[in-house]
């Protein structure tokens, strides 16, 4: 094992420790491989389950096998019309298992979210019986300031060129604390804890993987 690889270990065990206190699961994988594979033993039979939007669950696979899979899927890029999207997303707030990533973690254990519309912090915070949070080694910092910063600065940026969204960081590669229609930065959410124990459950990766 690589210094990098056991130094990513070491740390994602502190961090999981810290989780442990604020009624969060924590768990370690070393590469994204390992990470698809233990997000598929979460599941149960004829689950239903609705992810937030993520390049990490993309990268490591996840998202092409549930839509491939027998299980009950609530995809919300299949509604178009108001209506569709107003009760898909009543659906995707009572399933089983909500998938997405952090956009940043601090080494005390705090889970860092900037939305656009919020769906999906709002998730986060109330609704699936289970949220997964699948989320790289990159995405850890040294505290709350440090993690705004970085998702302002180093996330958002090519995530808006991403997404197509006519954003100031898009342009620049750096937050200017817009206000325009685009915006991605409408919610900011800290997860301190988990009033419901281990309804949260964040899967660390010693990959870097998403923004």
């Amino acid at each position: 094992m690589s210094p990098k690889k056991i130094y990513y270990e070491n740390l994602a065990d502190s961090i999981i420790e810290k989780f442990n206190k604020r009624g969060i699961e924590g768990y370690y994988c070393e590469n994204a491989a390992d990470a698809l594979l233990t997000a598929k033993r979460f599941l149960t039979p004829g689950c239903s389950i609705s992810w937030g939007g993520s390049e990490t669950l993309n990268e490591i696979g996840l998202l092409e096998e549930l839509i491939a899979s027998d299980h009950i899927i609530y995809d919300r890029n299949t509604a178009t019309t108001p209506e569709e999207k107003s009760a898909m997303y009543s659906r995707i707030v009572t399933s089983d298992y909500f998938f997405m990533s952090s956009n940043a973690i601090t080494i005390d254990g705090h889970l860092l979210n900037i939305d656009g519309s919020g769906n999906r912090v709002a998730c986060l915070i109330t609704g699936p019986k289970n949220v997964i949070i699948i989320a790289g080694m990159n995405k850890i910092v040294t505290d709350i300031t440090s993690g705004i910063d970085r998702i302002r600065n180093m996330a958002s940026p090519p995530n808006a060129v991403r997404l197509g969204y006519k954003t100031p960081c898009a342009e620049l590669g750096k937050c200017t604390n817009c206000l325009t229609d685009d915006c991605m930065c409408c919610e900011v959410v800290i997860t301190r804890k988990s009033r419901i124990p281990g309804r949260i459950k964040v899967m660390l990766v010693g990959e870097e993987l998403g923004y």
